[in-house]
């Protein structure tokens, strides 16, 4: 996210909840009241969970979108950090929204309860809860609006190639930034996957055939494949960055427990 696009952190997403869209249905509709009932619970039933915790910083996932047919059980995720101390303290979310129908993309900080209010497909979280160290470098760079942007572009595609800087999709954004947090040397796009490599981190191979890359690169202006090498893409190989592999990653590599489940 460049300086134009700053206002996004900070701001209710009352307006904009019908149009930013990562990890969920685009359709633009008002919420159901029961939507709304079943979000808020969702909220309050994670806030108590992190509470319980003693974490500051955690890496929280929704199941926006149903992804089954890949073996996906999360659609996307953002940096949940506590924002205060005591009994005032609140939980916010720092996370990556595309814009409905564009190629387009910024960065919002929410509330729990915002961050579920978006026509989820299962109302089920999980989180990750990051090592001390992890933590405490994150909840830095997260309180920085100029840090926390220092990564994004806007240039959107859900199914971006995770080794290219043509364009970023949610996911790969947040994992991107978490490596800046943890090096500071890791300041461009190409560093910051460049670290993301030598610590060992997989993309999800997701198998789509011509058909499939064709109907979606028509139908949709967000999804994308000419950032992927030919001989993947034309071998039906998309590689991409899913909450799965961040969560697998982060186990694997010391940064993170266990996936815990809300439902």
């Amino acid at each position: 996210m460049r300086r134009g696009t700053l206002r996004a952190i900070g701001a209710a997403l009352a307006c904009a909840a019908a149009t930013a869209h990562a990890g969920r249905s685009c359709e633009q509709r008002p919420p159901t009241p029961l939507a709304v009932a079943r979000a808020m619970t969702l909220a309050e039933h994670t806030a108590a969970r992190l509470a319980q915790t003693g974490a500051d910083v955690v890496v929280l996932a929704r199941a926006g979108q149903n992804l089954g047919e890949y073996g996906i059980r999360y659609s996307h995720l953002g940096f949940a950090y506590k924002d205060g101390s005591g009994a005032g303290a609140v939980w916010r979310v720092v996370h990556k929204l595309n814009q409905c129908g564009s190629a387009r993309a910024s960065l919002y900080r929410q509330g729990l309860g915002e961050f579920f209010l978006d026509d989820l497909w299962e109302y089920e979280a999980a989180f990750v809860v990051l090592a001390p160290q992890t933590q405490a470098r994150l909840r830095v760079l997260l309180a920085d609006n100029d840090a926390v942007a220092r990564l994004d572009m806007p240039s959107y595609s859900m199914v971006a190639y995770p080794w290219s800087t043509r364009y970023q999709q949610s996911n790969q954004w947040a994992l991107e930034t978490l490596a800046l947090a943890e090096d500071p040397a890791a300041a461009t796009r190409e560093r910051a996957q460049a670290w993301l490599r030598l610590h060992g981190y997989e993309p999800t191979t997701l198998h789509l055939s011509a058909l499939k890359r064709l109907g979606a690169r028509v139908a949709t202006a967000n999804v994308a494949f000419d950032d992927h090498p030919n001989e993947k893409r034309f071998g039906d190989r998309i590689e991409t960055v899913t909450v799965d592999s961040v969560f697998r990653w982060l186990e694997r590599d010391g940064r993170g427990g266990t996936v815990q489940v809300i439902r």
